[in-house]
């Protein structure tokens, strides 16, 4: 299951992610301390991404490559 390590610091970001998401068919899920949210809803996006450090959580077996490369921005690296 891939899991990336983001920063979102703004709305604007929040906003940015959640249109990048909602090009994609598979679900893609902020996972924050206080819970789980549709990257694809802004509001849970916004009510996540308070605690700025969240992790971008998406199903086996989909090709994540281009999803990858729009994210960039947004990523920490702090995969172990």
């Amino acid at each position: 299951m891939p899991v990336y390590d983001i920063v979102i610091q703004t709305s604007v970001h929040a906003q940015k992610l959640s249109h990048i998401a909602e090009k994609y068919p598979f679900d893609i899920w902020i996972q924050g301390k206080s819970g789980n949210a549709d990257a694809k809803s802004l509001l849970g996006l916004m009510l996540l991404t308070i605690e700025n450090d969240v992790q971008i959580v998406i199903g086996d077996d989909i090709d994540t490559r281009d999803f990858e490369i729009e994210i960039e921005e947004f990523r920490t690296y702090n995969e172990v």
